[in-house]
């Protein structure tokens, strides 16, 4: 099962649907009934009981995706691949002996990412700051969680990173992850039931400039060394969200350090039973 956030062209009013092949189907209607269907006692149950009151589907097409949140907040993970422990110390010298650490400890690195407002959804635009010259986009496998921390699904996130701010001084990573436009996801949230072998699958980037391809990598999702439920135990320590919350798990696979996102770039990340989320690159103010 497939769970997407849309409108049709030239409406605002958001829907939650039902994405089977090429066809969406109504579940609800609102601008939180994402976050109820991901909140009920047995989700799939519900999606099952919507599905079968929904009249008859529309094609893909007709549909505008939204960004699959409503009023989640979304955080992040992060050195929890090797490839980016080595990324994050290869930009800070000073912090290269910390994250080393925390990529050993016990405690996971955990950090605030977004707020709804500024995320992007399939199509619109992540952006480059106007005061950074080495910004990249980190693929990374979304954890959705409802409010009780269960984890109930699956999406695709982009944790567009500034790297030469954070690289300056580890206390810049704040400015240098949050700020408008930082983030992507989508384009659906696949139930945790339904992509039960997700780890033997790989998460996938590829960055179109001026109709080619700049750069692309791919890493098994398996590399990630942290579980999904040790991040989620360790978010869930005296914090709560009662709307439900989407983790960020971190990226293994990072652009060399010479390559910078730029203004007309198409970034794509692909996962194998969830989908491809493609976001166009703009640098300035957001829209």
């Amino acid at each position: 099962m497939r769970l997407i956030k849309y409108t049709l062209h030239n409406e605002p009013t958001p829907h939650a649907g039902l994405l089977e092949d090429d066809w969406v189907h109504l579940l609800a209607t609102g601008d939180h009934a994402l976050s109820e269907i991901l909140g009920a006692e047995d989700v799939a149950e519900t999606i099952r009981a919507l599905r079968r009151e929904s009249g008859p589907g529309l094609p893909a097409a007709d549909v505008q995706l939204l960004a699959p949140i409503d009023r989640q907040e979304v955080w992040g993970a992060g050195v929890t691949y090797e490839r980016s422990k080595v990324a994050r110390q290869e930009e800070s010298e000073q912090g290269a002996t910390f994250y080393d650490m925390v990529y050993r400890a016990e405690r996971p690195e955990l950090f605030f990412k977004a707020t709804p407002g500024r995320v992007a959804g399939p199509g619109r635009p992540i952006r480059v700051r106007k005061d950074t010259k080495w910004t990249v986009p980190e693929p990374e496998l979304a954890l959705v969680l409802s409010p009780g921390l269960e984890l109930v699904g699956f999406t695709i996130g982009n944790d567009v990173s500034a790297r030469d701010i954070e690289g300056e001084n580890p206390l810049y990573l704040p400015q240098a992850k949050v700020y408008d436009a930082c983030c992507g996801l989508g384009p659906a949230i696949a139930l945790t039931a339904s992509v039960p072998n997700l780890l033997g699958s790989e998460i996938g980037v590829s960055i179109e400039r001026d109709g080619r391809t700049a750069w692309a990598g791919a890493t098994p999702l398996s590399r990630m060394v942290r579980t999904f439920q040790e991040l989620i135990g360790w978010l869930g320590r005296d914090n709560h969200f009662p709307d439900g919350v989407i983790l960020l798990t971190g990226t293994g696979v990072v652009p060399p350090d010479d390559f910078s996102l730029r203004a007309g770039d198409v970034v794509s990340i692909s996962v194998e039973g969830i989908g491809t989320l493609v976001n166009p690159v703009i640098q300035g103010d957001p829209d």
